[in-house]
């Protein structure tokens, strides 16, 4: 069993698909911010970054399911996120500043306005429907 299924099943709060959604969302935070060009080691961003990098990664997946979906991981509020990180320090997969907190996750948004009021949808180009030039037929 993976690190990540085994600190995710020992909480027991989240399912793993939270865990593995949260890494993948660390890795958009890292590049909004752009620390991943940084040529220091710290590619650190805060709790606010991360969840807003969480938010906008679930719309573009999940679009208006997405609040939905976070609920059926076992995610209420933007703390919840924070939780897990924690749960992933402990575990060593991630490091922590002496000045981050789970204060950082909290009411960052609230997922009714975050998530679903705030999903629109994107209709293709339409060089995409009909080809190049936009022409049809």
């Amino acid at each position: 069993m993976d690190t990540i299924r085994r600190a995710a099943k020992e909480d027991g709060r989240f399912a793993v698909e939270a865990y593995h959604f949260l890494l993948s969302g660390l890795d958009q935070a890292v590049k909004m911010t752009g620390r991943s060009e940084a040529e220091v080691p710290d590619r650190h961003v805060s709790g606010q970054e991360l969840v807003e990098a969480l938010r906008l990664l679930a719309l573009d997946i999940y679009g208006p399911l997405a609040k939905e979906v976070w609920n059926s991981w076992g995610l209420k509020t933007t703390r919840d996120w924070g939780e897990i990180v924690f749960v992933l320090i402990e575990c060593k997969l991630f490091s922590r500043q002496e000045s981050d907190s789970l204060e950082d996750f909290e009411r960052v948004f609230d997922f009714e306005e975050g998530l679903q009021l705030a999903w629109e949808p994107k209709l293709p180009l339409e060089e995409d429907l009909f080809g190049r030039g936009g022409q049809r037929g």
